[in-house]
């Protein structure tokens, strides 16, 4: 099924917000605005941490590359059809099952993209990975499954290895989902996630999880996750017949092509106003940051898949897969910046939904 592609990454149209550091001007009021909000680093220090540390590395997550075979407007990894260098390699991929082999605490492989299905070892390695006893997720966007007959069996891979699929479906419509996503996207979504009803995921008793990933489609803050998991679940059983297990609500940081959707649309300084004034400071122990590891398609660390986009390595000796020191990861301190109150808003946001 055809998706209709409405722009090109920030990347390849040579935008100053494909640089990492130029976001970070923009978010601490150094370039592109003319404004300032309070230091998420002091706002977290006058709670009581005087620096994030680290809990014991639980989940290794991988952005195995950018190549994706959609454009979405809000991508926070700038990701498309045109990222086609991005891809990690083999020999990337077996460093990483050197780590997770070599780690006892780690118990999940989080593959995301880009549509991580098109790196041409993504198949090799779940194999591998769950032959360590590893849970893997597959962090799929749903039209590639149908995207192109080399796909289509995807589904019956998936199941056969007991990968947890957490899908991307920005709502239960065509026009709010493909204003976001593409024009066709809706359609291929609803598609695939029969096709993997199909094979068992989200039925009871299979043991195939399939959760869904709810992000707003403007500037403004996801509602409460509870609310719209039952929503989703009426609208999709009764429209399409379609079962999932859980929804996860994710908040957009003001990074990459959102942010570039923020200053263009004249929301970024509300956006970020709201963001500010609805801190939690009960988030903040249960930060994704805190018992996770981000590896880029080039083998560098970062405390979050948000850090890897604005290039902030984690704060430890050994940057790399190939200087890797988990003795020296458990001492860092996690790296901080403006984004951060992205994910410590109302009920917090994480790559697993709501956090307090």
């Amino acid at each position: 099924m055809a998706i209709k592609q409405r722009s090109k990454s920030l990347k390849s149209k040579g935008d100053g917000l494909s640089s990492g550091f130029f976001q970070l001007q923009v978010l601490n009021g150094k370039e592109a605005v003319d404004v300032q909000f309070p230091s998420f680093v002091d706002k977290v220090a006058a709670k009581g941490y005087a620096g994030l540390t680290p809990t014991p590395l639980e989940i290794f997550q991988l952005n195995i590359g950018k190549l994706c075979n959609q454009t979405c407007a809000h991508c926070h990894v700038d990701a498309g059809p045109d990222r086609k260098e991005e891809n990690m390699d083999r020999a990337t991929l077996e460093r990483c099952l050197e780590i997770i082999a070599s780690v006892p605490t780690i118990h999940t492989v989080d593959i995301t993209g880009g549509a991580p299905e098109m790196n041409p070892h993504f198949r090799w390695f779940v194999e591998e990975v769950r032959k360590l006893g590893k849970q893997v997720i597959d962090r799929c966007n749903l039209t590639i499954i149908v995207a192109n007959k080399k796909y289509r069996d995807l589904p019956e891979f998936l199941a056969k290895h007991q990968v947890q699929v957490v899908s991307s479906l920005p709502y239960f419509s065509k026009s709010r989902t493909d204003s976001q996503r593409g024009d066709g996207v809706f359609e291929a979504s609803i598609e695939a996630l029969q096709l993997l009803n199909a094979v068992g995921y989200g039925q009871e008793g299979t043991g195939l999880t399939l959760d869904l990933v709810y992000n707003p489609s403007g500037a403004f803050l996801p509602a409460s996750q509870e609310t719209l998991q039952a929503e989703f679940k009426r609208q999709l059983k009764r429209k399409y017949d379609i079962d999932f297990n859980s929804l996860f609500a994710i908040t957009n940081l003001p990074i990459s092509r959102f942010l570039d959707y923020l200053l263009q649309s004249g929301n970024y300084e509300e956006y970020m106003e709201k963001l500010v004034e609805a801190y939690n400071p009960a988030t903040v122990e249960g930060l994704m940051c805190r018992n996770t590891i981000s590896v880029s398609w080039d083998g560098y660390l970062y405390d979050c898949d948000f850090n890897q986009m604005l290039d902030l390595k984690v704060a430890a000796k050994g940057q790399h897969l190939n200087d890797f020191d988990i003795e020296a990861l458990k001492d860092r301190k996690i790296v901080l910046n403006q984004h951060c109150y992205g994910c410590t808003a109302g009920a917090g946001s994480s790559c697993g939904g709501e956090i307090a």
